[in-house]
């Protein structure tokens, strides 16, 4: 992806253009260009097509692109997504054995951290948990994403940490599933159908309308940039969202776990 980020970058200074220049004269967002040249985001086989026709390049971006390893058409770095998710306008997010990182407390995000195997060193965990408390600032932001999140109540369930740690994570979760950019939806057990056996999954929209995936697993996390792919996680989730209880039912689940502590 950096080898492709380089030529992009090439042949527009060779166009005597800037990043701005080439985002207005493609109507495209000037961030779309940045990241593409800078390696952190995946050039799209269309949006190469369309860099060749206006640079002239003769088809190498769309070459290029065709021709990736593997392990470049799907980075997995988790980096990577956090860059795309602090500028992402839309975020749905399914997970079955965690509270998702975006709404847990701290005391329990250090509880999911001290779980890690092999165990990080003190220092590294604190640096993991700074990383992911801090993302939490797009739920407070003047203008926050639209933000779904689908959860397997097993999830709710799991005293990950101590008893307190759970209750107060609890109440945590109760507490940003008010926030008005939130839709909170739990998949109850008592569920006949459940279209997210495979794992956890999110689906972000970027600035510029890009419609992108990110999965994880025991090997690691992935980009998911192809069109196909992405469609099917998006019904995936769509299909979730209809099997999960409603946002209301949902946070009255939370209040009956809650007077149960």
């Amino acid at each position: 992806m950096k080898m492709l980020g380089r030529q992009l970058a090439a042949a527009r200074r060779a166009k005597g253009l800037s990043q701005p220049g080439l985002a207005a004269a493609l109507n495209i967002h000037e961030e779309t260009v940045a990241s593409i040249e800078q390696g952190r985001r995946v050039l799209k086989l269309d949006m190469a097509e369309l860099f060749d026709e206006f640079l002239e390049t003769k088809g190498m971006l769309a070459a290029g692109v065709a021709n990736l390893p593997e392990v470049d058409q799907f980075p997995l770095w988790a980096e990577e997504y956090m860059d795309q998710e602090k500028v992402a306008i839309s975020l749905s997010w399914y997970d079955n054995a965690v509270i998702p990182g975006l709404l847990q407390s701290e005391a329990y995000a250090r509880a999911v951290l001290r779980n890690r195997v092999p165990a990080y060193e003190d220092e590294e965990l604190e640096k993991a948990l700074r990383l992911r408390l801090d993302r939490q600032e797009i739920l407070h932001r003047k203008n926050p994403p639209t933000l779904s999140f689908v959860v397997w109540e097993p999830a709710l369930l799991v005293n990950v940490g101590t008893r307190e740690v759970h209750k107060d994570q609890l109440r945590f979760l109760r507490e940003a599933a008010e926030l008005p950019c939130v839709s909170l939806q739990v998949l109850s057990l008592d569920s006949p159908d459940h279209a997210g056996l495979d794992g956890p999954f999110a689906l972000f929209e970027t600035p510029d309308h890009q419609h992108l995936a990110y999965t994880e697993s025991q090997r690691g996390s992935q980009w998911v940039s192809d069109p196909e792919e992405v469609s099917r996680l998006a019904r995936k989730y769509a299909m979730l969202r209809t099997q999960a209880l409603t946002t209301h039912r949902s946070m009255d689940l939370l209040d009956s776990l809650l007077g149960e502590q």
